[in-house]
């Protein structure tokens, strides 16, 4: 089913998100299934899917009102790296009516510390389509306001950055050299921060 645009209403459960059976063709066969993914072969094919959240997350393009980029570095357990990313989080790990829009909300607010007075989806899809059924919503934040430090919740321990829109590239470029990690889509979303899906610049 397709993903709401407006996400104003809970997003409908993919059928690939219900519990495998293994056998005959075209049926995904169950390899391991824990808490957070499974992983699943159809073929020859073998991929991860996970087992909350519907397989959909959202990442926030929030700018300061002084024309700051927010950004969050946390350790990654895969990477065993520390990594810059902007803020995100799953859609319906916790609840099934979830949706977009307050996913973006409620992620911005507990990463970071700013709260948003709108939202807006920008666009959705696929972030390994060879190896994850995953897919994840570019969503941009409007009307920041400061009521809270951040620094997510569970432990995550974030380290929240604050950096002029126009300085980010060589600000990551930095970090890197320093040996962190920065996620890719990173970039696309800061293409995004200054440019509707269409390329039309953003005032």
């Amino acid at each position: 089913m397709a993903i709401d645009p407006t996400a104003t209403r809970p997003v409908a459960t993919r059928p690939e998100a219900a519990a495998p059976a293994a056998g005959g063709p075209g049926t995904p066969e169950l390899i391991y299934e824990g808490p957070w993914l499974r992983m699943l072969r159809r073929g020859r094919w073998e991929y991860v899917e996970r087992t909350n959240g519907r397989g959909l997350a959202v990442i926030v393009i929030a700018l300061t009102p002084a024309g700051e980029l927010l950004l969050v570095e946390q350790f990654r357990v895969p990477l065993q790296s520390r990594a810059i990313e902007l803020p995100a989080g799953l859609v319906g790990d916790e609840d099934d009516a979830d949706t977009l829009a307050a996913a973006a909300h409620r992620e911005l607010v507990e990463e970071t510390g700013w709260a948003a007075s709108a939202v807006e989806v920008l666009l959705t899809g696929p972030t390994s389509a060879g190896m994850s059924n995953e897919r994840i919503a570019y969503v941009r934040a409007t009307g920041l306001r400061k009521i809270g430090d951040g620094g997510g919740v569970d432990g995550e321990e974030i380290t929240v950055h604050t950096v002029p829109l126009e300085q980010v590239p060589a600000w990551l470029q930095r970090r890197m050299a320093e040996g962190c990690e920065v996620d890719l889509k990173l970039w696309g979303g800061l293409w995004l921060a200054s440019h509707a899906p269409d390329g039309t610049p953003v005032r």
